[in-house]
C-alpha cells in the first residue's frame, strides 16, 4: 500500500465548476493594489482622461496576457514549472522563477494583512489619536533607523497577528483546491463586494465627497500626450490582474477540459477593473471629505499605498461622523482582499511542490507554509520590517513580475514559437476566438511596454538609490534578491524530476519545439534527467 502511494502520481485536484474558478481568479486579482494603488495612479495620471489608456491597456495587454496565462496552465493541467516544461523543456525555468517571486511576495504580504487586522480593532478605539502618522511609525511599527540594517527586535503588536494569519492560511490551503481555495473565495469575495459597496455608499454622504470625485474624474487631456501616463496604465493593469507570475497559470490548470477560457477571462478582467473603479470612487470621496475638513486641496491629502491606508484613512475615521463604521469596512476590505490574494500567491508554490515531489496536499502545504511563515515572521514582525517590506515589494514587482512577464513572452513567442499552438488550444475551447491580432499584441505591444518600463526603472534606480536606503539593504533585499531568484530558477530547472513526480505522467498535450509540436512523450526527457 505504501509503495503504491509513494510511487504512483497522486490524482490532481481541480475546481468543481467555472463559477468557483471565476471567484478564485477575481479573489486573486482584487487585492491591495486595487484599493490603495489604482485611485492615486488614476488621479496622478490625468484623472478621468486616464480611463482611456487604462481601457486600451486592458484590451491590448491585460486580457491578451491573461489568456496567455490561462492557455499555458489549462493545456498542461499542471503547476507553472511543469506547465512550462510540458510546453518546452527549455522554458521550465520560467515556472520556477514564478515560484520564487510568489515566495518573496508571500513573505511581506502577510505583514500587511497583519497590520490591517490590527487596524480593524483600532477603528473601534481610534487608537492612533490625533497623529496617525506618528502612531503608525513610532507606536505601532516601532520603526528603527534604516542605517542600523536588519534588526530582530520583535514588535508584539505585529508578531501575534502575523502568526495568526499564517495559521489561518495553512488551514485553508490544507483543505485543498476546492474545499479550501475555492470555498474561501466563494465566501470572502461576495462579502468583500458588499462591504466595499457599503463603504462607498457611506463615503458619498460625507461633506466634500463630490470635491474628491471631481478631483479624481476631471480629465486632464494633455496627460494623453505623455508616454509615462500610458506606461502607468499598462503597469497598473499588469499588477492588478495577477498576470505574469504563475497565479493564473496555476488556477487555469484546475479548470475542466471543456471550459470557455476567453469568456471566463473577460469576466475576470472586467470584474477586476469594475472593482478598481469602485475603489477609486470610495477612496476619493473620503479624501474629499478629509480635504474639505482641513480646508486644503485634495492634492495635499491624495496619496497611495501605506500612507493612504494607515495614515490618511485613520485621519478620516477620526474626523468623520460614523467614522468607526468607515474604519471597520475599509480595513476589513483590505484584510479580505489581501487574504484571497495571498491564497493564490501561496497556491502557486504549493502546486509546484505537489507536482515535483508527488506529495499529498497537507504535506505540500506544510512544506511550503512553514518556511515562508518563519522567514516572514523573522523579517516582518521586527522594527526593521517596514524597510525590508518596501525594498522587497519594489524590486520584486519591477524586476520580478514585469521581468518574468517580458521573458516568458519573448521565449514562448520567439525562441519556442509556441503562440500558434497556444492559439489553437484556446480557440478549440472558447467562444471568443483568438487570431493574429492576439499574437501581435502579445509578441509586439506587450514586450515594448514592459521593456520600456524595466529599462526606465533600472536607469532611475542606478542613478539614485531607492528611497535613500543603505546600499547594504538594497544589495541584499533588492538587487541580490532579484539575481538569486533568477539564478535559482535556472539551476532548479536543470535538475531531473523524480520518477514518481507528476512529470512522469503522459501530458495532456505534446510539447512544442521551434514552432512544431513534438509527438513523443515529454516524460522521456524527465526520466532521463535531461
Amino acid at each position: 500500500m505504501s509503495s503504491t502511494s509513494t510511487s504512483a502520481p497522486k490524482k490532481r485536484e481541480g475546481f468543481s465548476s467555472r463559477k468557483v474558478f471565476i471567484f478564485a481568479a477575481i479573489g486573486s486579482a482584487v487585492g491591495l493594489g486595487n484599493i490603495w494603488r489604482f485611485p492615486y495612479v488614476a488621479y496622478d495620471n490625468g484623472g478621468g482622461a486616464f480611463m482611456i489608456p487604462y481601457l486600451v491597456a486592458l484590451l491590448t495587454a491585460g486580457l491578451p496576457f491573461l489568456f496567455f496565462d490561462y492557455v499555458i496552465g489549462h493545456r498542461a493541467r499542471a503547476s507553472s514549472p511543469l506547465a512550462f516544461r510540458r510546453l518546452n523543456r527549455k522554458t521550465e525555468f520560467i515556472g520556477w522563477w514564478h515560484m520564487g517571486i510568489n515566495f518573496i511576495i508571500a513573505v511581506y504580504y502577510a505583514a500587511i494583512l497583519a497590520w490591517a487586522a490590527r487596524y480593524v480593532i483600532y477603528s473601534f478605539t481610534h487608537e492612533w489619536g490625533d497623529d496617525p502618522a506618528t502612531f503608525l511609525m513610532t507606536d505601532f511599527l516601532q520603526v528603527s533607523d534604516p542605517a542600523a540594517g536588519v534588526t530582530f527586535d520583535f514588535v508584539p503588536g505585529i508578531l501575534i497577528p502575523i502568526m495568526i494569519i499564517w495559521v489561518l492560511l495553512a488551514v485553508v490551503m490544507s483543505l485543498g483546491v476546492q474545499k479550501g481555495v475555492g470555498l474561501a473565495n466563494i465566501f470572502f469575495i461576495p462579502l468583500l463586494v458588499v462591504m466595499f459597496i457599503g463603504l462607498v455608499a457611506y463615503s458619498l454622504t460625507l461633506n466634500g465627497a463630490w470635491t474628491g470625485l471631481d478631483a479624481l474624474f476631471t480629465p486632464d487631456w494633455s496627460a494623453l500626450t505623455r508616454p509615462e501616463v500610458w506606461v502607468a496604465a499598462y503597469g497598473q493593469i499588469f499588477f492588478s490582474l495577477s498576470i505574469g507570475f504563475g497565479i493564473m497559470i496555476t488556477y487555469a490548470s484546475y479548470l475542466k477540459k471543456k471550459t470557455d477560457l476567453t469568456g471566463t477571462g473577460a469576466v475576470v478582467g472586467f470584474a477586476n477593473s469594475g472593482f478598481e473603479l469602485l475603489a477609486g470612487i470610495g477612496v476619493f470621496a473620503a479624501l474629499g471629505f478629509m480635504a474639505t475638513a482641513a480646508g486644503i486641496g485634495v492634492s495635499e491629502v491624495a496619496t497611495s499605498g501605506i500612507g493612504l491606508a494607515f495614515i490618511a484613512f485613520p485621519t478620516i475615521i477620526s474626523q468623520a461622523p460614523g467614522g468607526t463604521l468607515i474604519g471597520v469596512l475599509f480595513f476589513s476590505s483590505l484584510l479580505f482582499a489581501g487574504f484571497t490574494s495571498i491564497i493564490s500567491i501561496v497556491e502557486v508554490i504549493v502546486a509546484g511542490i505537489e507536482d515535483k515531489f508527488n506529495l499529498g496536499r497537507v504535506r505540500s502545504t506544510l512544506l511550503v507554509v512553514l518556511p515562508i511563515a518563519i522567514i516572514s515572521t523573522l523579517l516582518m514582525a521586527t522594527t526593521s520590517g517596514l524597510f525590508v517590506l518596501d525594498i522587497l515589494d519594489n524590486f520584486v514587482n519591477q524586476f520580478g513580475i514585469l521581468a518574468a512577464g517580458l521573458v516568458s513572452i519573448f521565449v514562448v513567442a520567439y525562441l519556442v514559437r509556441a503562440l500558434p499552438t497556444l492559439r489553437d488550444h484556446i480557440n478549440a475551447r472558447s467562444s471568443w476566438k483568438m487570431g493574429k491580432l492576439w499574437m501581435i499584441l502579445l509578441a509586439g505591444i506587450t514586450p515594448l511596454i514592459l521593456g520600456y518600463s524595466l529599462v526606465n526603472t533600472f536607469i532611475t534606480l542606478m542613478n539614485e538609490p531607492y528611497e535613500g536606503y543603505p546600499a547594504e539593504m538594497l544589495n541584499i533585499f533588492g538587487w541580490g534578491m532579484v539575481v538569486v531568484l533568477l539564478v535559482a530558477a535556472v539551476v532548479i530547472s536543470l535538475l531531473p524530476w523524480p520518477k514518481t513526480s507528476r512529470a512522469s505522467l503522459t501530458p495532456p498535450a505534446p510539447p512544442v519545439s521551434g514552432g512544431k509540436v513534438q509527438h513523443d512523450h515529454v516524460d522521456s526527457a524527465a526520466q532521463k534527467g535531461l
